[in-house]
């Protein structure tokens, strides 16, 4: 039974002090998680602010209160050491379940990597926060951000090789060769993937799904163009071209 000496205990002085002290690590928390969102829901992703923010706080939370262990349910436990680092294991294998739900994988493409690859990185921030390592928290919230923004335009720039996800719905009587097909590529500037072939029929259609990659970006044709003349094509009844994405 709880004593009322107990009770005062979490009026004291030292309890009110760790509460004040882990709501702002918190509140830190919760503004950083915001800022490394932000770039998500700008983005238009269905991780954002909100998820980045609860993430990175919760994980800050879950950390910083190992610290007072003393203090748990008033002082009336007799004193032990916490291990934070098995707090911090528990925190990383956890994240995993919620990262590995927003990797969505359509075809040939992935999406969702960069989304689960930063929300893992908001669980690191939460954790300098809630051991004190604040100037490396922030800076971490900031590079993080500066990942996700910046380096997507750098992309951009170097020099790379566009990948898309092909498929073709081929219409009756007009049987596809691959040979053929990947030597069309190869006069506009793409090499077929053979090895991501997939070949499946449907409505009295034989549908192809594969994989190409521009030999040189710059000078490959632009799939708006390639999208043209597919569609001008007799043999094709449909078809998408969709940009492999991570």
């Amino acid at each position: 039974m709880m004593s009322i000496d107990t009770l005062r205990h979490y009026w004291s002085g030292d309890f009110i002090a760790a509460n004040a002290f882990i709501c702002l690590n918190v509140l830190g928390a919760l503004l950083l998680g915001i800022l490394l969102g932000y770039e998500r829901s700008y983005r238009g992703r269905a991780a954002g602010m909100r998820v980045y923010g609860l993430v990175c706080m919760a994980t800050t939370a879950l950390t910083v209160f190992v610290g007072y262990a003393p203090l748990w349910y008033g002082g009336s436990v007799p004193p032990f050491a916490a291990d934070p680092t098995r707090v911090v294991q528990g925190i990383v294998s956890g994240i995993g379940f919620l990262c590995a739900g927003v990797i969505m994988k359509d075809g040939l493409s992935i999406s969702g990597l960069t989304t689960a690859a930063s929300i893992w990185a908001s669980t690191a921030v939460g954790v300098l926060l809630g051991v004190g390592f604040y100037g490396a928290a922030l800076l971490l919230a900031l590079l993080c951000m500066l990942s996700m923004s910046l380096l997507h335009h750098l992309e951009s720039l170097l020099p790379g090789r566009a990948r898309f996800d092909v498929s073709l719905t081929f219409r009756p009587g007009s049987p596809p060769d691959l040979d053929s097909l990947a030597a069309t590529a190869q006069e506009r500037g793409y090499r077929v993937l053979r090895d991501s072939l997939i070949i499946a029929f449907n409505d009295n259609h034989s549908v192809w799904k594969f994989g190409v990659v521009a030999l040189d970006r710059s000078r490959a044709v632009s799939p708006t163009l390639l999208a043209e003349e597919i569609a001008t094509s007799e043999g094709i009844a449909s078809f998408s071209i969709v940009p492999f994405r991570n």
